[in-house]
């Protein structure tokens, strides 16, 4: 009963939809961040080679999630991936300090893109549950976020493994790409 009147609402209702799509360097938990937004739970994953595409719904929004894979010779294919994109979510692994500038180089090279002129980016500062985890606000310098003028962005501590902080970011990307407030 509950699945008919869930197909009904969208029936009489459409969600609006939004695409939205997740990189970061291999082993930034992506997939797990992806996963545990849409199932609710961890699941068993593996270095993704290519992409996973997921539809999440949340508050009368779809988002088209498309989480890339994030080894060095993926990096080169993001590009094909960005038209049509209304949100880019960077997922940075805190404890990855030795990584971070390569992180930053690659969000800037992104950020020329054509196709996301006119993308919000959200940084997931993940692994906030591990000791030695990087703060935001380091994340935020060492990233060099401050600078970032053409793109309206956010950054949340987040923990894939608990769900900690994933549906703040989500709510954040609703609220930019819709016009909402939040409730």
């Amino acid at each position: 009963m509950g699945a008919w009147m869930s197909r009904l609402w969208f029936v009489l209702f459409p969600a609006k939809e939004y695409k939205i799509v997740v990189v970061g360097l291999d082993n930034a938990g992506k997939t797990t961040t992806l996963y545990k937004l849409h199932l609710g739970e961890v699941v068993t994953t593996h270095p993704t080679v290519g992409s996973n595409v997921e539809e999440l719904v949340y508050k009368n929004i779809r988002f088209e999630v498309w989480d890339l894979g994030g080894q060095d010779r993926l990096r080169t294919s993001w590009a094909t991936y960005f038209r049509g994109t209304h949100a880019v979510i960077v997922v940075i692994d805190s404890t990855d300090r030795a990584r971070i500038t390569v992180m930053k180089d690659e969000l800037f090279r992104i950020l020329q893109h054509d196709d996301l002129q006119s993308s919000i980016i959200l940084v997931f500062a993940n692994k906030q549950d591990l000791k030695d985890a990087m703060s935001p606000a380091e994340i935020t310098d060492a990233l060099s976020l401050h600078s970032i003028k053409n793109h309206d962005w956010h950054i949340q501590a987040c923990s894939a493994l608990t769900g900690d902080g994933l549906y703040d970011g989500l709510g954040w990307i609703a609220q930019s790409v819709s016009g909402t407030s939040p409730s």
